[in-house]
This record gives C-alpha cells, structure tokens and sequence, in this order.
C-alpha cells in the first residue's frame, strides 16, 4: 500500500529535482510556504497527518515535525508493499545485526562476558567499536539525521531535533575520544589513557528509533487497511449490452454514464446506476453494515460493489470512478485518517515549548554534572545531557490523537460510520441534544397505503381502484402510495379524464364514466358533504401519525383512504439507546403537529418542532446553541442541508441527498438511527482513546527528564544512560500505538 514514501535521501534523490526547478518557476501556494504543488499538477500528492498545510507533488517527509508523508488522495493508494516500510526494515536489520555485537563488546565486561575485549585488547576493541557503530549512525540512521537538520534549519523543532541531537552527541564524542583521547582532561581518561566512547549507546538509539518508526508504519498501514478492502470491493470488470443487444466483457473503466450492465445472480454490481429490468436481492451490508439483503426491483438504485442475489438485473449506469459511493466513502475515509481533532492543538503546543525546554535542561544539567559531579565529571555531564535529550524526544506525544484518529476512522467505515473529519468526533463527543428530521430520518421517507375504508355500498377494491386510477398520473408521494397499493393488490386501474386538482382540497375526475373526488376535509365541505362516524374513524387514524384521504363518487361519500410512512424498524431501539447514552431527542418536521405529536408519542422523543420550513430548522438550532447546548442534526433531504451546516455536528443518511451528505460531518451509510448509536459510542471511545494517549506520553517524559537529569543520583545513586533512555522513549511510543489499535476491536 503506497501510503508513505521511499527514505529521505532516495525520496529527495527521484523525485524533488523537477519539481524544485518548479519552485523557482512559481508555485501555486494554497496553504502558504508549505505547499509546494506545482500549478496544474493532476499527479499523486503527499500530505503530511499532522499538518494538512505541507502538501507537495513528491514524496519526503514534513518539514514541520518530520513524519513521513502520504497520500492525499485514497484512490491513489495501491496494495504494494510500504517503501518506507522496506527500507526503514532493512535499517533496522542492519544495524541490529551490527549493534548486538557492539553491545556485548562494550558491555559485557560488566556481566561477566569481558573475554572478546580482553582478547583484542582495550584500543583495538575501541576502533572495532567504531567500525560496527559507524554504519549504524550514518546509513541506518541517515532519516533521521536528514530530519533532524531539516528541523532546525526550518526553526520547526520536534522530536528528530533530540534525536539527531543525543546521537550526534554521543558519536561526535566518542570519535574524538577515540582519535583523539589526550585533549581531553585528566578526569575523562582510565589508568590506560583511553577515554570511555558512546557508540552503542548510538547505535543502540537508531535501531530502537527504528523499531518505534517501524511499529508506527505498520499500525499506520493498518489503519488504512479499511480503504484498501473498500477498494477490493469494487468489481474489475463489467458485462455491458452493446446497442445490438450483445453482451461482452469489459474493463471497469470503459464504463460510462448511460450504459446498460448486466449483473448476473452472485456478480457484484460494477458501478452505480438504476435497475431497468428484473428483480432479485442484493447483499449490501459491505456498503451499509446492515445483514439483511435489499429487495430491488424496476426503478431502485444500485450501489457499486454491493453483490446481487440470485436474481438477474439490467441497470442503467449512473455514477462511475470518482463519483461512486465506494470512491466517496474512500476519499472520506482518507481524510478523515489525515485530519486533526482541537485536541491536537494542545499537544501542537506542548510539543512546541517542550523542546526547546528539554534543550535547556540537557544544557542546565551538563553545566550541573561538569561542576558539581564525580569524577570524572565531565563524563557524566556528557551522559546526562545526552539521556535528557533521547528520553524526551515527544514521539509517544505527536502520535497520540493522530494514531487514534486513523485507526477509529477506519473501524467506522467498516461499521457504516463515515466520519469527515477528526473534529467531528471530538465535538460528537460533547453533544447533548440531537435533532432528527421526521421523513426519510425516523421513517422509511416512502408513504404507503395503510389502510382502505368503505363506506355504503362500494367495495374496498372499488373505492381503491377508482381512487389509484384517478391518481396514476400524478407524481405526489402519497398519490405513489395509492396507486403501488393498487398494484400490490392487483387491481387493473383505468383512464381518468377531466382531470382537476383542487388546490390544497385534493382531486377529481371521471373514472369509467363516474364521477370520483379525492381529497381532504376541505373538500368534503365544499361539496356538502359529512357523515360524523367518518369523521371520527379518520381522526383516530390521523392520531396515529396517518394522512387521510376521503373517496367521494357520484357526488357520494363513499369512503377513506389512509397513507403513513411508516418508522424504520431500527428507529425505536436506536432512540432508546440515544437516550441512555445522554442525548436529548428533538424532531424538527414540516408535517402538521397532530402527525407529529403521534410518531413522537409511539417513539418516546422528548420534544417536538412541527410545521417547519428549511431555514427554520437552522435558526432552532441556533437558538439552542445559544442557550449553551451542543447540537448534533440528523437528515438526509435537500432541505436540511442548512440545518446540518449550522449544527455543532451534522449528521447525514447515506441514502439521503448529496447536499445533505456534503453538509454534514458524519455520514450514516445505511440511513438508519441505529448509526447514530455507532457514532456516538466510537466517539466516546475514540476521545477517551487519545486522553489516554497523551496522558501517558505527558506523565512519561514529565517524569523521564529530571530522571535522566540525575534528580535521584544524589538520593539512590542512580544515573540513566543513553541506551536505557532510548529504550524507554521507543517504550512510550510503542504503549501509544498499542492502545490506539485497540479501538479496531472496538465493538460498535
């Protein structure tokens, strides 16, 4: 998977040349210095996590913090393998190999393994020492140095300024010791003349950095392995019917818009488009998480790489490459992954004082040892100042919201939660009220007849036959209801003629040479008619949250029609579990208050907002935020585009309007309340997950410093050294990956 480049020197070496001649010639800088696309570049782009700023056409590392950086665009990532990866595994293998006898050489006189020095003797084992430890320092650990300079050269500090630091510290001096050893005073000398040297507590530093950055790669490859099986989804070929009616095989990306695909039962669907022709089910629970197969029939929509039953469908392609739900879901995610919660802006900060804070003290406390220490003093001031420099190196800090952010973004998507960005989860966090749009949100968004009532001497079937035929030429929801009624009774409807609508009265006609009406209350007041009993059946209905039509013939009351969409069966459990995890339940409808007082009563909401208009919804969410609540909005219609927008966090249903969806911070890929449930629960997680992070990163070097300092030498006559410093840095680091993946179990 190419998420991340090749190492520093080999990225700069293939790609930068061109593009820096670019630079000279003048580049589009969107963001500032820190992008560097050239102006109408279309190629691959490399963005860093933590700072979304530094963009640029070729691959490297960020020159803010130093991470390695990846791809901005999830379609363009492939399933090789990491180049950073590779490399910085065959660094470290190297110089594992190279530091396991550097170690026993140095220390084992101090366990009992001092034979192999006593055998070369004191100055040659000195320059063996050299020889192993140099490879290590300047090939296995080159990135880092790389990076570091780059640090201090752009003024932006982090954690590669202490590593290159502590390194180039303890290298430098232990070369000069070694070539050198009489310009050092007497006190850095042993009875021989020799002067200790430090090159495996380097080389020891690289190769545990490389096993921390070799930990980080491959959690962060996993994270992205969310992506890469979205994009296996997608079918590599297509049966596409030619004008001629023959069938042939194709290439995905020869599909266009327009062309009619046959799917054979157990084919996945290619693309995303509308069925033509035939009937059968269609497994999409690897788009909406949702077990149960979708009928789909003449008219339906198709999503891509969802997998036909054991029907077989003609569609009609609508949507292809980038436009697709698979290829959406796939840039939401990678986004998502690169994106930064407000939190981060504290550990930003942190980072930002803590190293030059940590340089002084490695300066304060090398000062301290040379004066104040034993002999030989400066020796320990050296191994002090270098302990302090490697053990704070802030790599457990930089990675704490950045590693839970990817791993929880991609567990979302795996449940049906697709999440835009890192402050959407940290805001759905602290929310307390949600608001929820009636139609299409708690209910199917698809009325349907309910109920047929007749009345006096015409039959049910009668009474529904007349009204469907009267209807089949309207395109109104509720007349849809009425006549797919109609249809799933098997009634044959006939021609209306004289066609009228009564305006926000209903309709009429002549069906069969008989004169037929349908409509409200007010149209049976028009025409003089009541009957009491008819009256009262229809208000019960319209309590249970039911539109009522009345059916008039001949100038006759002749019965009453009733349409309701129904709630969507996962809503009643979903609103239960909303309300036990802490949210307040609001709907905002625009159907009247005696239908909304009916479903909110059946569902148990807490408020009801009726009669609404589009803008209204926005200014009920501004008024409660400003009575301090944290607002969250659910919706999936056009209308509630400027809802979601003004939300706190706006909250989408995959099957809802495209406005809607790119309005909103967190989109619900099956449509369903019970996502919300998801979200909630992985934002909490997901919070909790990065708090947990940085406390641990913040109380470890708040405690390593001093440590490494030599606070306790005076009190238990412990002093750290370098190695034992770079091991508890790659410790921290690694209890921070560690934790993060949890959330891939997270159970949602």
């Amino acid at each position: 998977m190419h998420l991340v480049a090749d190492s520093e020197e080999k990225s700069e070496e293939r790609h930068s040349p061109p593009y820096r001649r670019s630079t000279s010639s003048g580049l589009a800088s969107v963001n500032g210095r820190y992008d560097q696309v050239p102006a109408g570049y279309s190629g691959p782009i490399y963005t860093c996590p933590m700072h979304p700023e530094v963009r640029q056409a070729y691959a490297g590392s960020c020159p803010i913090c130093g991470m390695v950086l990846e791809l901005e665009s999830g379609s363009m990532i492939d399933d090789g393998p990491n180049p950073e990866l590779v490399d910085f595994t065959r660094r470290f293998w190297v110089g594992a190999v190279l530091t396991v006898p550097l170690l026993i050489l140095s220390m084992g006189p101090l366990i009992g393994l001092g034979a192999a020095r006593e055998a070369l003797g004191e100055r040659t084992a000195l320059w063996v020492e050299f020889a192993l430890g140099t490879p290590v320092v300047l090939w296995c650990g080159w990135p880092f140095m790389v990076r570091g300079w780059k640090s201090f050269r752009t003024r932006n500090l982090n954690m590669f300024s202490l590593i290159a630091m502590g390194v180039s510290a303890a290298f430098v001096f232990s070369i000069v010791a070694l070539l050198a050893p009489n310009i050092f005073p007497s006190g850095f000398r042993n009875a021989e003349g020799h002067v200790g040297v430090y090159f495996e507590a380097a080389a020891v530093i690289i190769v545990l950095v490389l096993l921390g950055q070799m930990m980080e790669l491959r959690a962060r490859e996993g994270t992205g392995k969310a992506i890469r099986a979205l994009l296996d989804l997608a079918a590599k070929t297509a049966t596409r019917i030619g004008e001629d009616g023959q069938e042939e095989q194709v290439p995905l990306e020869t599909i266009a818009v327009g062309d009619r695909l046959r799917v054979r039962p157990g084919e996945k669907v290619p693309v995303d488009g509308v069925v033509v022709d035939g009937h059968s089910s269609v497994d999409e629970s690897m788009i909406t998480g949702e077990p149960l197969p979708v009928e789909k029939i003449v008219g339906d929509p198709l999503t891509g790489a969802t997998i036909n039953g054991t029907g077989s469908l003609i569609m009609e392609t609508r949507r292809v490459g980038a436009d697709t739900m698979l290829a959406q879901i796939v840039e939401m995610v990678a986004a998502a992954q690169r994106s930064r919660a407000p939190i981060q802006k504290y550990a930003d900060k942190i980072a930002g004082w803590f190293v030059p804070v940590v340089i002084g003290v490695a300066i304060f406390a090398f000062v301290n040892w040379a004066i104040f220490g034993p002999s030989p003093a400066l020796a320990y001031a050296l191994i002090a100042a270098v302990s302090v420099l490697i053990i704070a190196c802030p790599c457990a800090l930089g990675l704490a919201t950045p590693m839970s952010i990817m791993t929880a973004t991609g567990r979302g998507a795996q449940a049906g939660v697709l999440i835009k960005n890192a402050e959407a989860l940290e805001r759905f966090e602290t929310v307390d009220t949600l608001i929820v749009d009636k139609t299409g949100t708690l209910t199917e968004g698809r009325p349907r007849l309910t109920a047929v009532v007749a009345y006096g001497n015409e039959s049910d079937d009668n009474i529904l036959r007349f009204a469907a035929s009267l209807e089949r030429g309207s395109e109104h929801p509720l007349a849809e209801a009425i006549v797919d009624g109609a249809n799933e009774q098997g009634l044959i409807l006939e021609d209306a003629s004289d066609f009228d609508a009564l305006t926000g009265k209903g309709v009429k006609g002549t069906v069969n040479g008989r004169t037929v009406a349908l409509g409200n209350s007010a149209m049976l007041e028009e025409m003089g008619l009541h009957d009491n009993d008819l009256v009262e059946q229809a208000n019960v209905r319209r309590d249970a949250g039911e539109t009522v039509m009345f059916v008039t013939i001949d100038g006759r009351i002749a019965g009453l029609l009733s349409v309701a969409d129904p709630v969507k069966e996962a809503t009643p459990d979903a609103l239960k579990t909303l309300h036990s995890l802490g949210l307040r339940i609001i709907m905002a409808t625009g159907d009247n208050a005696r239908t909304a007082k009916a479903i909110a009563a059946r569902l148990g909401i807490d408020e009801i907002r009726a009669d609404v208009l589009p803008e209204d919804k926005a200014r009920i969410i501004r008024d409660l935020q400003n009575k301090g609540a944290k607002v969250a909005m659910a919706g999936d219609g056009v209308n509630d585009a400027p809802a979601l927008a003004q939300a706190d966090v706006g909250i989408a249903m995959g099957t809802g309007a495209d406005v809607a969806i790119e309005s909103a911070a967190i989109t619900l890929v099956s449509g369903n309340l019970d996502g919300i449930v998801r979200a909630r629960r992985l934002a909490q997680a997901t919070m909790g997950n990065i708090r947990q992070n940085l406390f641990f990163a913040l109380i470890y070097n708040g405690a390593g410093v001093p440590i490494a300092a030599g606070v306790l030498y005076p009190v238990i006559g412990l002093l750290i050294s370098p190695m034992f410093a770079a091991f508890a840095m790659s410790a921290s680091s690694i209890s921070v990956i560690l934790n993060s993946l949890r959330l891939r179990s997270l159970t949602l």
